[in-house]
This record gives C-alpha cells, sequence and structure tokens, in this order.
C-alpha cells in the first residue's frame, strides 16, 4: 500500500530567491577604507598619549630636591696640569687608598669637564681632598 500526505504551507512566509545586481556586485569588490575618528575618538587617542607621556616623565625624570638648606661644599684643592699627567695619575695621587675611577668621576664632575680627556696643560683644576 502507498500513501500519500498532504501538507499545507504559506507561500507568503517563503521568500523569493535573492538576484545579485550588478551594483551589490561592484560594493562587495570595493576596497574598504580606512577607520575614521570621530571628535571623541580624537580626543580619547590624545588624552591617552599625553597620559603616557605624563607617566613616563615622572618614572624618568630627573630625582633631584631642591631644599632651603645650604649644602656642605667638598674640601678641594687646586692642581695644575703639567705635560704628562693624565686624570687616572691626579686621582690616585689625591686618593691612594680610594677607589680611583669614582675618584676620576668625581673630579670630572666637581670641574664640569666633557670627558676625561679635556686636560689641558696650564690650566688648574680642583680636586676632592681625603681624609
Amino acid at each position: 500500500m502507498s500513501t500519500m500526505t498532504i501538507s499545507q504551507f504559506d507561500a507568503r512566509s517563503m521568500r523569493p530567491a535573492r538576484t545579485v545586481t550588478a551594483q551589490a556586485q561592484a560594493q562587495a569588490q570595493r576596497p574598504t577604507t580606512a577607520v575614521r575618528l570621530t571628535r571623541r575618538g580624537k580626543a580619547v587617542v590624545l588624552s591617552a598619549a599625553v597620559a603616557a607621556i605624563a607617566v613616563f616623565a615622572v618614572m624618568f625624570g630627573p630625582s633631584s630636591t631642591a631644599t632651603d638648606e645650604a649644602g656642605t661644599p667638598a674640601e678641594t684643592t687646586m692642581v695644575r696640569i703639567l705635560p704628562g699627567h693624565t686624570l687616572w695619575e691626579i686621582a690616585g695621587e689625591a686618593n691612594p687608598n680610594g677607589d680611583i675611577r669614582k675618584t676620576v668621576d668625581e673630579i670630572i664632575k666637581l670641574n664640569s669637564m666633557p670627558s676625561a680627556s679635556a686636560l689641558q696643560v696650564g690650566t688648574e683644576i680642583a680636586v676632592p681632598v681625603y681624609s
């Protein structure tokens, strides 16, 4: 025996097949445009950049403090540079039992020298006195 089933369907609920027009096809092939920020988006990006710069400035900025008290000046002596003198020799004579590298750095800072090779014959430099 064979049976036959009849079901009802609503023809209005069925959608017609989608047809692709030439305009839709051209729009699908068009490359996407770049992201455009709104005025509020630009303000957010700018404030985030300023905040990041401020954080880096605080973290890696100078760490000096100004006070109303006068500092104690270091005791120094003046040394005239003679031919053949090096800053290493002068530091060794000034601080024979100390770290010569540290003494050389102190002499450079004390005299505002750009480098250890900035010595000129005949000039006088300040050298710290060590006990």
